[in-house]
């Protein structure tokens, strides 16, 4: 059996052992058989059903990395049967490429964490995984391509809802974000994730052009941001960053002072999602 055939052998399998329950679904009617329709991991993992299809009748492409962490997710695979995927998909993390995979350990701590904002994002910051309150927050990154989900790529270019601010100067925070990811354009020779990155992000950004001249490394750390809401305005936010040793992720949450206005804007997001606030709503 080739590549192709063996994903959609997988797929297939895996949707039909994860009960609906499993997956946060409840089960209204009666089912044929055990597991999940393809109607409800295409919801899951924010694709067409018809892909879904085509993928587990081996007529597809392989899927993009991104693919595969989305359907990785919905269909809870292990740590394991998720490196599985991304090999059979092309996309083995052998040979200085930066790894996609969210261990299922670290899903299960973003989906369970409600009351901040919490994101997981890639050595090159391309983000693969967030939380509603972080959406809120944000913004819609499912509504954006695959290749601009990158933390950089908004902060150079303002293609973002909101706008992210350092302690120090604008300057320091750019220079921060440019020295890390030449760190992990040296740890990551071979990605070419990475090197279409930097040429996108140096035809587009001049600030991005002059930093990326510079011989700095340094890992951007914790630190105090001030984020400005395109809807409730400026929250001052402690910004902790973890990082995990397998998959060199970054998990970033963002937290306020309990009782400060921070805080309260914080728990407006949470109460209105993804929701626009409208001005005037009260007349």
């Amino acid at each position: 059996m080739d590549a192709s055939g063996e994903l959609a052998a997988l797929l297939r399998a895996w949707r039909e052992r994860l009960a609906p329950a499993e997956a946060g679904l409840t089960a209204h009617t009666a089912r044929r058989t055990a597991g999940l329709r393809r109607e409800e991991v295409a919801v899951l993992a924010g694709v067409s059903v018809d892909y879904v299809v085509r993928l587990e009748q081996g007529r597809a492409a392989a899927p993009s990395a991104q693919v595969c962490a989305a359907l990785a997710r919905a269909l809870r695979l292990s740590d394991t049967e998720q490196e599985h995927l991304f090999r059979l998909a092309g996309h083995a993390m052998e040979g200085g490429r930066i790894s996609r995979l969210v261990p299922a350990s670290v899903r299960r701590l973003v989906e369970r964490t409600g009351e901040r904002p919490v994101a997981v994002f890639d050595a090159m910051w391309d983000l693969l995984l967030w939380n509603p309150l972080w959406a809120a927050l944000m913004g819609d990154f499912s509504a954006l391509r695959e290749a601009d989900r990158n933390l950089l790529w908004l902060h150079f270019t303002s293609d973002s809802d909101c706008h992210i601010h350092g302690p120090g100067s604008p300057e320091a925070l750019d220079a921060s974000f440019v020295a890390d990811l030449r760190r992990s354009a040296g740890r990551y020779p071979d990605d070419p994730r990475l090197h279409r990155l930097v040429e996108r992000l140096s035809a587009r950004s001049e600030p991005f052009r002059a930093l990326w001249r510079r011989p700095e490394v340094a890992e951007h750390g914790p630190t105090v941001k001030r984020i400005t809401h395109s809807e409730v305005g400026l929250l001052e936010l402690d910004c902790d960053i973890l990082r995990t040793h397998r998959g060199d992720l970054r998990i970033v949450t963002y937290s306020a002072e309990p009782g400060s206005p921070s805080d309260s804007k914080l728990a407006l997001l949470a109460a209105i999602g993804t929701q626009r606030l409208r001005a005037g709503s009260a007349d």
